[in-house]
Formats: C-alpha cells, structure tokens, sequence
C-alpha cells in the first residue's frame, strides 16, 4: 500500500536545487505519453489523462523511471505535473469547467506528493513544482498579453497549487518576456517560488525576436529578481551555445536546461510524422559542455523527444566535483 500524499509542502522556503548538488528533472512527458505508451492527447494535454480511467496510473508509470534513476544515482529530482495545459483557454478547448480544471491542478500534485511519500530518500530529495504551460502555444507567440494581462490569467492556476503540498511553480516553453514577468508576479502575490523557462529558436533567441540575456534582465528587472532562477528549453543545444559569454553575471540565473533530443527547428519538428530522440549519450554530453558557460547549471532534464533514457545518460557523465 502506498503512503497517503502530504497536504503541506516540504521544501517551499529552501529549495535544495539551489545548492551546488545535481537534481534531476523530467524529460518530454507529452512526446513519451504519445509516442512511446500510445495515448492519445488532444491539444497535447497530460493533464486530461486525469479526467480517464487508467490515467493516474499511466502518468504515475511516466514518472516512476525517473524517480528510480534518481534514487539509484543518490541525486535529488524536481517532478513537474502534467499541467502544462491547464489553464482557462485549453481547457474550454477541452470541455473542462472551471471547478474540473482546479481539480485536476490538485490532483496532479497529490500524484506527485504520493511519489514522493513512497520513494524519498535523504540522498535523494524529491522537490513537486507546479507546472504552467503558456496561454497560447510554445512555440509561436501569437496573440500577446501586458504583463498585468498575463498575472492575472495565470493567477487563479497559481492560487490553486499555493494551497497544495507544491513547493514551486515552474512556467515551460514561455515564448515572450510579458507573460514571463505576469507570471512571477502573479507567484510573488501567492508567496510561491518561480521558475522561468524560455523556449528558444535555433538563432538561441525567444519566439519574439527578444535576446535570451535581454529577456532575463527585463524579467529581473520588472519582477526585483523574484524568480528563483530560469531555464531554457524546447530547443538542442547547438541552437543556443553560442548566446553565452562566460563571465557574464546573466548567465549565473540559469540554472536548468530541458532540451531536444532533436537538431530540427520547431517547424521541422511540427511537420515531423516520427518521433527524432536523438542519441541520449551525445546530448549528455552536450549539456557537460555547456557547464564552462553555464556555472550554475545543477537542474537537468528534456524536452520534446527526450525521455528517462536520455536523464540518465546526463546523471552518467555530469560530473560529481
């Protein structure tokens, strides 16, 4: 029997991700649940699995690989739910009514507060982020929103996680700087740690033409350096290398990278009819490079194509000293 989930969360004021020590995060959950165990996700929406019989138990098998590399590897992990897709405008897309939708927030953490309850160790601390997709798509900026536009759509998605055993949120595939800064508002008001992830082209700048280090600074800026760091993600790393000097100070806010298995631009991949995964150990190895540009980078996961396989190979080299 499994250990209940807890109501309260653990690590909401230190996150340990923030130390020097490695943490794991996941690899693309939407790809694998599609590709790899055959379901279906309209919009590509996990989180919908929810509303399914069986669901809870497909997801709880999506993270289960990743939970036992970190315990097996003594690292700490960071589980991001399957909520990328749950705010208003993709869950009226699905049928889903203001009261189903805060439910399926709760009930995605409470899965991954379960895990945690089942596996955690001392040398491998399990840390539950809230995660929010953007309102329109990851990859095209399409209709735009003011920052206060956008702190206030995301709020109420916020609100629901600050009441459950979160102990962050996490905004993946954000493709322009307002919506960003909304977002860090909006966690500031509900007293929530942020994160920050920004989807990149293969020029290593946002969807909106905006500079990585431009769209960093202005958030810090706006926002009095509120996020507890930032990410890249949804994109290879032979597309964003060259955007960091080191010795810059703009880089030491970067702590996690999600990237592509795959070297395609997002409109090859969007034309794309066959998962590309790439080969996990060369982009392992493509994320210890990055470390002499990136020297706070302790959060590693992926992206689009990716999976436990290619989390593992970057555990397996990333060095330990």
């Amino acid at each position: 029997m499994s250990a209940p989930p807890e109501s309260r969360p653990r690590y909401r004021d230190a996150l340990p991700q923030l130390e020097d020590a490695v943490f794991l995060t996941d690899g693309g959950i939407e790809t694998t649940l599609i590709f790899h165990d055959g379901h279906e996700l309209p919009h590509f929406a996990a989180y919908d699995l929810l509303a399914r019989e069986g669901g809870e138990d497909a997801l709880r098998a999506y993270y289960e690989p990743y939970v036992s590399i970190a315990l097996e590897r003594g690292v700490g992990i960071v589980l991001e739910t399957a909520t990328w897709r749950a705010n208003p405008d993709w869950a009226e897309r699905l049928g889903h009514s203001p009261a189903e939708l805060a439910d399926f927030n709760r009930r995605s953490i409470e899965l991954l507060a379960e895990l945690r309850a089942g596996h955690e160790a001392d040398s491998a601390p399990i840390v539950v982020s809230g995660c929010i997709g953007p309102r329109g798509d990851g990859y095209v900026v399409g209709e735009t929103m003011t920052a206060d536009e956008a702190e206030a759509y995301h709020a109420t998605q916020i609100a629901t996680f600050s009441e459950t055993a979160a102990d962050l949120v996490t905004a993946l595939t954000l493709t322009y700087v307002d919506e960003a800064i909304g977002i860090v508002r909006a966690a500031r008001a509900a007293e929530m740690p942020v994160v920050i992830s920004f989807t990149v082209e293969t020029d290593g700048r946002l969807p909106s033409g905006q500079a990585l280090r431009d769209a960093v600074e202005d958030v810090d800026s706006a926002t009095d350096g509120y996020a507890a760091y930032f990410m890249l993600n949804c994109a290879h790393p032979s597309h964003f290398d060259a955007v960091f000097e080191p010795g810059s100070g703009w880089t030491d806010r970067i702590r996690g990278l999600r990237a592509n298995a795959s070297r395609l631009s997002h409109a090859e991949l969007d034309e794309a009819e066959e998962l590309d995964t790439g080969d996990p150990e060369e982009l392992a190895l493509e994320y210890v490079t990055l470390r002499e540009r990136l020297p706070r980078l302790t959060v590693l996961g992926g992206c689009c194509g990716t999976d436990h396989r290619h989390v593992e190979a970057m555990c397996a080299v990333w060095p330990t000293a």
